[in-house]
């Protein structure tokens, strides 16, 4: 695979991108991305993963939804686009890790929801980076980069996925994750 330096991969496509501790920027504060597509030429796109809105398609939608879509929970994607509520599909395939597909349309993700109710997510909004954007951020050290995982992505611990990948770093970083926002208030 080559690099862009420092280590980083060419493509992003299907990688983690977990906010630093230090981050500060209220859109990606403690979140955790799931990038969907990554070209050096194209900038980037992608989803935050554990920002659940408490909300199901049926709460924000005018029309009853196809049968089983009304239940699927949706989160926020982050901060482009959030008048959108789009579906997406995860999808693990072999040899390649996960895979999210962005642009599937009620049809498909009301076939897909009685195949793996699992795999479909819904969105308001998402998160997009131009050429270099990202790039840049990762030299500035703004985000840790992580592989996901099966167990990972479970609906259940997707609230708490940022710390615990935190606590999965080492102390240091457990450290980080504890402190409050304001650290007046230690």
């Amino acid at each position: 695979m080559r690099n862009l330096g420092d280590g980083m991969p060419l493509s992003l496509t299907g990688s983690l991108l977990v906010a630093h501790p230090n981050m500060l920027d209220p859109n990606f504060r403690r979140a955790v991305l799931f990038i969907s597509a990554h070209d050096a030429e194209d900038g980037a796109l992608g989803v935050i993963l554990n920002r659940p809105l408490d909300k199901q398609v049926a709460d924000l939608v005018n029309e009853a939804p196809p049968e089983g879509l009304g239940d699927v929970p949706v989160f926020l994607g982050g901060p482009v686009g959030k008048n959108q509520l789009m579906f997406a599909a995860f999808e693990w395939q072999k040899g390649e890790g996960l895979k999210l597909n962005h642009n599937v349309g009620v049809d498909e993700a009301h076939l897909l929801v009685d195949e793996d109710p699992a795999s479909i997510r819904a969105f308001v909004g998402y998160a997009g980076w131009s050429a270099g954007q990202l790039e840049a951020e990762m030299k500035q050290k703004a985000w840790i980069l992580q592989k996901p995982t099966r167990a990972a992505l479970a609906p259940a611990r997707l609230p708490k996925l940022w710390f615990e990948i935190m606590r999965g770093l080492g102390p240091w970083y457990k450290m980080l994750a504890a402190a409050p926002d304001d650290p007046s208030l230690n």
